[in-house]
């Protein structure tokens, strides 16, 4: 049931079942900033740049053609190639200040973790963008935080997992794609994603 004032996720998490991997970020901004119906869809978002600039070493890889866009067909499939599901840790969310800053989101309810790592079945390896998503992981598995870059082994449902946390992909965060992305790409390697 919703509470006043909060905001449901308004996307389905994108789950491939061979995925080995679930991105997990907080909570997308209101439809007014979207660019595309997928995740990370404010175009001054960094992620799909990050990702562009890890994996194809050019930031504008997942532009769509007149640049203005993402192109999300080109960003599904090549989350689908590499074994990564994607979600948020938000189910429903309180704006505090009406933006889309992580500062000021308020998560009310989590996803259900169970149910998606369900449907996930051979996922090992949980990436955290972000304080908020790595915040919101910790309400749900309370492990030790680990470091921006590092990660934590923990155990779920009699699964061995990990937990990596990233640096988030908002401009609020106020560094380069290269160096933000730097530190995907060595998280990337070690967990044997090329």
């Amino acid at each position: 049931m919703k509470e006043k004032n909060t905001e449901i996720h308004p996307l389905e998490p994108f789950l491939p079942l061979h995925a080995t991997v679930l991105m997990l970020g907080s909570f997308p901004p209101k439809k007014e900033k979207w660019s595309m119906d997928f995740y990370y869809p404010n175009f001054i978002n960094d992620m799909w740049r990050i990702y562009g600039w890890v994996f194809f070493g050019d930031k504008g890889y997942f532009l769509s053609p007149d640049k203005k866009t993402f192109d999300p067909e080109r960003i599904k499939a090549f989350l689908w190639e590499k074994g990564i599901a994607l979600t948020d840790s938000g189910k429903e969310v309180r704006r505090l200040k009406d933006n889309a800053s992580d500062k000021f989101l308020e998560i009310v309810e989590t996803i259900d973790l169970a149910d998606v790592l369900e449907r996930i079945p051979l996922c090992r390896t949980v990436l955290a963008a972000g304080q908020k998503a790595t915040e919101a992981f910790l309400s749900m598995v309370p492990v030790k935080m680990p470091v921006t870059g590092g990660c934590t082994a923990f155990t779920f449902n009699g699964r061995e997992m990990r937990l990596y946390r990233l640096p988030s992909s908002s401009r609020a965060y106020p560094k380069p794609v290269e160096a933000k992305g730097e530190v995907y790409r060595k998280v990337f390697e070690e967990i044997g994603i090329k």
